[in-house]
């Protein structure tokens, strides 16, 4: 296997309010909803830099898709990462992610290593952890 990774597939609750939070709220590019025609088909495909993308997926549909139990959902086992090119920008984003409807659950501050960031969640309570680190330099 490559280390590589072209899809993040977050299982939801209500794919039109997540198409909302995500295209009209936060401004990531998309074509909306496809695969309505299928039954457990409905998805929405949002373009991420370097090729990536990020899925939304009724969560009952991924888990009849990968052949799981459908259970609660929960915040705590993994974040998504937004990295920024400054401690400007991670306020601004969090200000437009608030804005937008995201739950704010730690606002802005410097970090313990020596960065800058801030936590969200958006309406599924996914967790986004926006960050500016010194260490990285981002492309814009």
């Amino acid at each position: 296997m490559k280390p590589r990774i072209s899809v993040l597939t977050l299982g939801v609750d209500d794919l039109e309010r997540s198409l909302k939070f995500y295209r009209d709220g936060i401004g990531l590019p998309t074509e909306g909803i496809v695969g309505k025609e299928f039954e457990h088909g409905a998805v929405a495909f949002f373009d991420l830099e370097g090729g990536l993308r990020l899925a939304i997926w009724n969560r009952k549909d991924l888990a009849h898709d990968a052949k799981v139990a459908l259970t609660g959902a929960s915040s705590t086992e993994f974040t998504i990462g937004h990295n920024v090119s400054s401690k400007e920008e991670v306020d601004q984003v969090m200000a437009a992610v608030e804005k937008a409807g995201a739950v704010i659950t730690v606002p802005s501050q410097d970090t313990f290593w020596g960065g800058y960031s801030g936590y969200f969640q958006d309406p599924d309570g996914h967790l986004w952890e926006v960050v500016w680190n010194p260490a990285w330099k981002t492309t814009e």
